[in-house]
């Protein structure tokens, strides 16, 4: 009895003294450690912050064919391009003039991500990659063509 009684007094002053905060940090670990100071810490962030903005993408060196697909919603410009060799992947038609047609013609830059490692040329079809843009019916309005361009050549459709 009286080692039933021991425990359970042992049991509840270790949950008593568990539960009491006195802002006293008893981790050995941290003793010698300046809490809430900055002095020794190193940023591996540059001063002014990571750039976002910056589209490392490289354009496609031919546009090799586009077409137009017009829907209920708007029209869907499908664009096929040829990079030189395998592997470029991320393809996307990125809008000129934040998307403001000039005399009528809509820009896009076929954008595409080179690849990682080193590959091989293989053949136009191996290499063929697509992309495709989504207008809707309201930014139609005075678009009479729509151009997308890559690194050696263009191609135009009219609507």
């Amino acid at each position: 009895m009286a080692r039933i009684t021991r425990i359970s007094i042992a049991l509840g002053l270790g949950l008593a003294v568990a539960a009491c905060d006195t802002g006293i940090n008893l981790n050995p670990l941290t003793w010698f450690n300046s809490l809430g100071s900055d002095e020794g810490l190193v940023a591996l962030e540059p001063e002014g912050g990571w750039e976002q903005d910056t589209d490392r993408r490289l354009v496609v060196d031919q546009v090799t064919a586009l077409r137009i697909e017009k829907t209920t919603a708007g029209a869907i410009v499908h664009a096929t391009g040829l990079p030189p060799r395998l592997g470029y992947w991320d393809a996307e038609l990125v809008v000129e003039n934040d998307g403001a047609p000039e005399n009528g013609v809509l820009s896009y830059v076929f954008k595409v991500a080179s690849p990682r490692w080193a590959t091989t040329t293989s053949t136009p079809y191996a290499r063929t990659i697509e992309a495709a843009a989504f207008i809707p019916n309201v930014e139609l309005n005075g678009i009479r063509a729509i151009r997308v361009l890559g690194a050696q050549n263009s191609r135009t459709a009219s609507r």
